[in-house]
């Protein structure tokens, strides 16, 4: 299956949320969507842990990269770094609005600039071996996403992407929070839709908003959706069913033999070094709404910290476990 058939459902590149034990959680529940990383910056890729940085297990396939970056030379570096991790894709970061990225000069603020990103995707294309990509807004501050989006689709195309996300709202990099620029600026749902009109030849997939019960409709206009923070929060409900998007049947039937399943990527990651904290963190939303969610939360909520051996953390991990399904048998 080629990565664009994948993309016609991807989980967003999350900051401090879509680490490896994320990734590896919501392949569990999906085999088909497309997972991206955090975004990893270019300088870190190329002076920093790159090893621990870009760590990935196989099993995470279809997996994307996100880079941040806005010097054309670093970006080339770092995609020709990266290339022998195996990733699916590697992806640009136009969209996030946070300080940090402001000040790198990356990030939204590059909707200003997209020449300049034009000339840093060519030279990322020049050294990777698969496809790269473009996540975006649909402008910044005072622009007018009317005259900016096209502009800047046109220029990502002349440049040789093929594939871009777009979050549909505007960022403002003064005065918004990253929190708030992901609820406060309005979603401009019929601009985008008129971009993959005026764009056919361009695989466009739309970000920002997007849930389980709003995916199918956009999925009619679009090529693809991308889902953010109700994957995150609500998994089982996100991607639990996701793999009928591609006419399969999910991995499993409900979110209690997919935390069973979990067990055993748990057990050798707690094998490995990591603290169930680290892992059992992103699995907070399994059962949301369900008989138990209450119960499994505060379980490996509070007794994380207190589960300090391999052997501790599962046996956390049962306890809860055992919670949600006296739960579901009581209720």
């Amino acid at each position: 299956m080629q990565i664009n058939q994948h993309a016609m459902l991807s989980v967003a590149p999350m900051m401090d949320w879509t680490d490896r034990y994320c990734r590896g959680f919501h392949r569990c529940l999906t085999r088909r969507a497309l997972l991206y990383t955090e975004m990893v910056t270019a300088p870190a890729i190329i002076h920093g842990p790159r090893a621990r940085l870009l760590r990935k297990d196989g099993a995470e396939h279809p997996v994307a990269l996100q880079i941040g970056g806005s010097d054309p030379e670093e970006l080339r570096q770092a995609t020709a770094l990266a290339a022998p991790f195996g990733y699916d894709e590697i992806n640009l970061n136009v969209g996030c609005p946070s300080d940090r990225v402001q000040s790198g000069c990356f990030g939204a603020i590059l909707m200003k600039t997209p020449g300049l990103v034009a000339d840093c995707v060519r030279a990322m294309i020049a050294e990777s071996p698969v496809e790269v990509t473009v996540k975006c807004r649909i402008g910044v501050d005072d622009q007018d996403p009317e005259v900016v989006l096209p502009d800047f689709l046109a220029r990502m195309r002349d440049a040789g992407v093929r594939r871009v996300t777009i979050h549909a709202r505007k960022a403002w990099l003064e005065g918004l929070s990253p929190k708030d620029n992901r609820e406060i600026p309005p979603l401009d749902y019929p601009l985008v839709h008129r971009m993959k009109a005026q764009f056919p030849d361009m695989h466009l997939s739309i970000n920002g908003g997007v849930t389980p019960d709003t995916a199918e409709a956009q999925l009619k206009l679009m090529d693809g959706v991308m889902i953010g923070r109700a994957a995150y929060h609500q998994p089982w409900d996100s991607l639990g069913a996701a793999d009928r998007f591609w006419n399969e049947r999910p991995p499993f039937a409900d979110p209690v033999d997919a935390a069973l399943a979990m067990r055993a990527r748990v057990a050798v990651w707690l094998d490995e070094g990591a603290r169930i904290h680290q892992i059992s963190r992103h699995m907070l939303g399994l059962f949301h709404a369900r008989p138990g969610a209450r119960l499994w939360r505060r379980a490996l909520s509070e007794g994380a910290s207190k589960a300090t051996t391999p052997a501790q953390g599962l046996a956390l991990y049962d306890a809860a476990l055992d919670q949600v399904r006296n739960a579901m048998e009581a209720a």
